[in-house]
Formats: C-alpha cells, sequence, structure tokens
C-alpha cells in the first residue's frame, strides 16, 4: 500500500491540473511562456502518475481497468471482474 500522504499529493495535482487547463490553453495558443512559468508546477498534466484505486500503488498499473497488476490478480481469481478468467490450456 502506498502511503496515504502520497494518494493525497496526486489527488492535489489532479484538483490543480483541473483548474489551471482553460489557462494553460490559452498562454500555450498564445505562445507566452513567461506567463506558463508562473502558473504552479503541479499544473502540468505531466506530473500526474497513474495509481490503483485500491492500493495506490504507482507501478504495474493496468490502465483498462485502473488497478495494479497486482489487484487485478486477486480480483480475476476471486471472480470480481466480469469476463476475466484465467487462461489454461
Amino acid at each position: 500500500m502506498a502511503k496515504e500522504s502520497m494518494k493525497a499529493r496526486e489527488v492535489k495535482r489532479a484538483k490543480m491540473v483541473q483548474k489551471y487547463a482553460a489557462k494553460r490553453a490559452q498562454l500555450k495558443a498564445d505562445g507566452d511562456y513567461v506567463g506558463l512559468s508562473r502558473i504552479p508546477r503541479n499544473s502540468n498534466p505531466n506530473r500526474l502518475r497513474n495509481r490503483c484505486k485500491l492500493t495506490g500503488r504507482s507501478r504495474g498499473y493496468m490502465r483498462q481497468f485502473g488497478v495494479s497488476r497486482i489487484t487485478f490478480r486477486e480480483m480475476a481469481s476471486t471472480g470480481l471482474i466480469p469476463g476475466v478468467k484465467k487462461a489454461s490450456w
């Protein structure tokens, strides 16, 4: 499990990206790089990190399901993800 502070930091960054999205787009369209440098760094979408919705793990994230590979395997084994089953041949 990720630390609660790391999860909270990601939520804070996501809110900041939403808040400054329109302003950032306007400044980029105008080519005003001085203005871009004045808005907070955490408002840049590149700083967001995909994290598992359940555990907060950042590595091994499966975009299609929104969870890490470990959580995905546990959920698939218990039948919590519809349409997913273990392969055997």
